[in-house]
């Protein structure tokens, strides 16, 4: 391993001395401030911590590959393993360099995954001058900062559209301009139910094609325009295809997942497709189905694997209002998602931004001004 100018290459254990955590069984803690941390974070609290801050943990066994900075006194327990002594180096610096860390590697490999602290000690790791490991995890520090606020504002937008979903849905609170009464009415108004079908896999020629075939794994968001699996021609000829719009809803396992198709597609039989017909708003039928997976479980049974049939699909009832506050209810939802997919994406690009820019930082790539 070659060092950067100025850097030096030392084995971790005379960087970062790490120490297995203490024994604190339920019976003997006792209610208080003092966070106990174990190799999943922080699990419960206590009245007298173990270590003074700032502290850097990670698992032990069990759970491995997390690392937690701890900014107040602790108790770290022996799942984990602790940084007894930091030889004099930035201890933010170190837990960023202990968060490049593939411990994956350092495992015994056994039924319970587990790292030996004398294996991680015997590993090299570049390690830059003092001024400039506290200039490097000041600026990664910034990031964490952006990270954390996003993620609040994250939190904040999807409680706001739970907040919307239980007034909105439910009459509690009306819209401006707005009045006529709610009526009670069954799944099978909302539309035409179609439930999918798998064509035989024994039949390699009914797969590896171009049309979209839904199955629960498929559902990872409002809609569903590409699918891991795709039929051929005579794959969908063996299927049956949906409309683009309809409300897709799982009805066998996992019940509830709810998504709207943006193309002609097909399911599986785990999948209940609503065509939905011209007096009902789809996205208005996607909200209300997505409020009352509650309901829509508990018609499943408590069967080994629950199953919510066709015909007892169609019978579920909902009160809806009219066409014209449906679309407007649907408006003010889909502004809600638009706010948690942006703030997501934003998520996700300041996650991978500051995981490239660590990767450069924490190598000597890309060095930093210390004045």
């Amino acid at each position: 391993m070659i060092a950067p100018e100025g850097w030096e290459v030392k084995r971790l254990g005379k960087v970062a001395e790490l120490q297995r955590g203490f024994d604190l069984p339920n019976a003997q803690r006792i209610e208080g401030r003092v966070p106990i941390v174990s190799s999943g974070g922080i699990t419960g609290f206590h009245n007298e911590p173990k270590v003074k801050a700032p502290g850097i943990v990670t698992g032990r066994y069990g759970s491995i590959g997390d690392v937690f900075y701890v900014q107040e006194d602790f108790w770290p327990l022996n799942t984990a393993l602790w940084v007894k002594d930091f030889h004099g180096n930035h201890p933010k610096f170190l837990y960023y360099l202990l968060s490049c860390f593939d411990f994956n590697k350092f495992s015994d490999k056994t039924g319970v995954p587990g790292v030996n602290r004398n294996d991680l000690h015997a590993v090299k790791v570049r390690v830059p001058p003092l001024p400039e490991q506290k200039k490097i995890a000041q600026i990664l520090s910034t990031w964490d900062k952006a990270i954390t606020t996003t993620e609040q504002l994250l939190v904040n937008s999807q409680q706001q559209k739970k907040a919307l979903m239980q007034q909105l849905l439910t009459g509690k609170k009306r819209l401006p301009g707005i009045g006529g009464e709610w009526k009670e009415v069954q799944t099978l108004n909302f539309g035409r139910v179609i439930t999918g079908c798998t064509p035989p896999k024994s039949e390699v020629e009914n797969y590896g094609g171009e049309i979209c075939w839904v199955t629960a794994e498929d559902f990872n968001g409002k809609y569903i325009g590409n699918t891991a699996v795709k039929l051929t021609q005579l794959g969908a000829n063996k299927a049956r295809i949906v409309p683009k719009d309809s409300v897709l809803v799982t009805c066998i396992a996992s019940i509830g997942k709810n998504a709207i198709a943006q193309i002609d597609l097909a399911t599986n039989q785990q999948i209940n497709a609503i065509v939905v017909n011209k007096n009902y708003n789809n996205e208005f039928v996607f909200y209300i189905i997505e409020l009352c997976k509650n309901k829509l479980i508990a018609w499943a049974g408590t069967t080994a694997v629950p199953i919510l049939n066709k015909s007892s699909f169609e019978k579920i009832k909902f009160l809806v209002p009219e066409l014209l506050e449906q679309q407007k209810i649907a408006s003010v939802l889909s502004t809600a998602d638009c706010e948690i997919e942006a703030l997501q994406q934003k998520l996700d690009c300041l996650k991978q931004e500051k995981k490239a820019l660590m990767q450069q930082l924490l190598t000597g790539k890309l060095r930093v001004t210390v004045i």
